[in-house]
């Protein structure tokens, strides 16, 4: 878990110290400095902060708004010595706040929190070459049923991209009658659904006839491919699943070292 602090007194790192000691906790403390916030958090993607709220060179609200826009999937705390509550939050920065610290500091209330991100900052890890399989830490994701298990390998194939139920329909059912096979994206949907819940890894937005992926917790060697980082690819994605030939000639271009 990696975590920043942002406030201008100093002392207030002493009430973290004692409670980060047995954790396994990566931390920044920031005094006044925004910038440097900013950049920290553009950069290594923290998955919390803890963030006062009046300093004299930053507006707490405006600052964890900007980190918000950065990193979206990110949890803020703010600490406070003010009667704040969430309502006094814009609605942008009320959607990751797990709530506030008030001052003096409460040692039971801040490792509360810390337990809190440390719950929300699950990573998943994706692997797509060769055959497709999700991992949380060192265990494999038991998917409840295969065709959950292939949607959710779609939508990792359209790195964030909404998927449509048409098209899943037409790559996931592509012979299977259209009626019944809504009724089969609906049972995958619900299945992959709860599969997630049981895991409390939050990862997708379920709209009407569309899911769209958040790829922030998720490390994916195709992705990273992508984005020109280096890989394992020798000639295979997803093989279990038909569709995944259509990725094919793009990823062989890109090993062509021509």
């Amino acid at each position: 878990m990696k975590i920043i602090i942002v406030d201008d007194e100093i002392h207030a790192l002493q009430l973290f110290l004692p409670n980060l000691i047995n954790l396994e906790t990566e931390y920044r403390f920031f005094s006044d400095d925004e910038g440097a916030v900013l950049k920290y958090v553009a950069a290594e993607k923290p998955d919390g902060v803890f963030l006062d709220v009046n300093m004299p060179n930053i507006n707490g609200l405006k600052l964890a708004s900007e980190i918000i826009a950065i990193h979206p999937s990110v949890k803020i705390v703010f600490t406070t010595g003010y009667n704040l509550s969430e309502k006094d939050l814009p609605c942008d920065v009320a959607s990751n706040t797990l709530g506030f610290l008030y001052k003096p500091c409460n040692s039971e209330k801040l490792h509360y929190f810390l337990s809190e991100i440390a719950e929300k900052s699950i990573k998943m890890t994706v692997k797509t070459f060769g055959t497709f399989d999700c991992f949380i830490g060192k265990n494999i994701v038991r998917f409840s049923s295969s065709k959950s298990k292939e949607l959710f390998a779609l939508l990792i194939a359209y790195n964030g991209k909404a998927l449509t139920m048409n098209d899943a329909l037409s790559q996931i059912w592509p012979d299977t009658d259209l009626s019944k096979s809504k009724i089969l994206y609906r049972d995958a949907v619900w299945r992959l659904r709860k599969t997630l819940e049981n895991l409390h890894f939050d990862c997708i937005e379920f709209k009407r006839a569309c899911l769209v992926l958040s790829t922030t917790n998720i490390d994916c060697d195709y992705w990273d491919y992508l984005a020109g980082k280096k890989g394992d690819y020798k000639g295979e994605f997803m093989k279990n699943y038909e569709w995944s030939i259509n990725y094919l000639p793009c990823l062989d271009n890109m090993s062509d070292p021509e």
